[in-house]
């Protein structure tokens, strides 16, 4: 089981910590690898010279750079019905996939799109069928040069309120003609309607990464309050999960992204207690 640890948890929203401080962390917490940043503390502006760095930098110490993540898509969507912001995202992304493959990572996330985002009530709300267009439009411009340098677009499941069930992931992703096209699955993220184990019945070998958290729905459909700090504590399944993920032969990445959003309005990252927590956690979850 390959065992890495997102960013955000040791580093914060921003260029709080250097990719370099936080290799040697996962190194000394035992870790396999990291999942870096782009636009944290990856800079958008970051060349091809500073990644190869990064990447000798990491193999040196055996820890993995399998995949990169972005919180960028929040404010720049892949499914936006303006087409200029459309545009912007998609110009990103070509960015964003040509830093994996600097960097060695062959797997980046993507969020396809949004509806509405609930944190942010300033961002436009979107008709589905407009959102569902704008993301296909989008992805079908990207994918060659994916599969040029050879990125996985790994796309979450994320509260965007697009792209809610198994089979609608099914039908979104069977439409493109692509090996470098799948589902980043959330293990937490999808509880509030499905379980981890039913996606990855459904989706079989469509999924490409997994990001590890809990929720737990304690009231009337649950919320973000839901993401508490603690791997262990709340509704997944982790021994059913991993179950299903063995049965299709599944061996990539288990991240473990915590933003434990139950903190608020008193949530602060960077928070180095949170993140050796996480990686002790990671070592407890059970195994299939």
């Amino acid at each position: 089981m390959y065992r890495a640890l997102n960013y955000w948890v040791f580093g914060g929203f921003g260029p709080n910590r250097t990719p370099f401080e936080f290799i040697d962390f996962a190194r000394d917490q035992g870790l396999d690898g990291v999942e870096l940043t782009f636009g944290d503390c990856l800079s958008e502006s970051i060349d091809e010279a500073e990644c190869r760095r990064i990447a000798d930098y990491a193999k040196e110490r055996g820890i993995g750079l399998r995949t990169l993540a972005t919180g960028h898509y929040g404010a720049e969507s892949l499914g936006a019905a303006d087409e200029a912001e459309r545009n912007r995202a998609v110009a990103f992304t070509r960015a964003y996939i040509r830093v994996a493959s600097w960097i060695g990572a062959r797997t980046i996330l993507v969020v396809p799109g949004s509806t509405a985002v609930a944190w942010d009530p300033s961002r436009p709300v979107v008709p589905y069928g407009r959102c569902w267009e704008q993301s296909v439009k989008s992805i079908r411009e990207l994918l060659p040069l994916a599969e040029e340098l050879g990125v996985t677009l790994a796309l979450e499941n994320v509260w965007m309120r697009f792209l809610i069930s198994p089979m609608e992931w099914k039908l979104f992703l069977d439409q493109f003609d692509s090996d470098r096209i799948g589902m980043y699955l959330d293990v937490g993220n999808c509880q509030l309607y499905v379980p981890a184990r039913d996606y990855v019945e459904v989706l079989g070998t469509r999924i490409k990464a997994v990001h590890i958290k809990n929720w737990n729905g304690t009231d009337c459909g649950g919320g973000l309050h839901g993401f508490g700090d603690s791997l262990l504590e709340g509704d997944v399944d982790y021994r059913a999960t991993f179950s299903a993920l063995d049965r299709i032969g599944y061996d990539a990445t288990f991240t473990a992204e915590m933003i434990p959003f139950s903190r608020l309005p008193d949530l602060v990252l960077p928070d180095p207690v949170l993140a050796e927590k996480v990686c002790a956690e990671l070592r407890q979850l059970p195994q299939a």
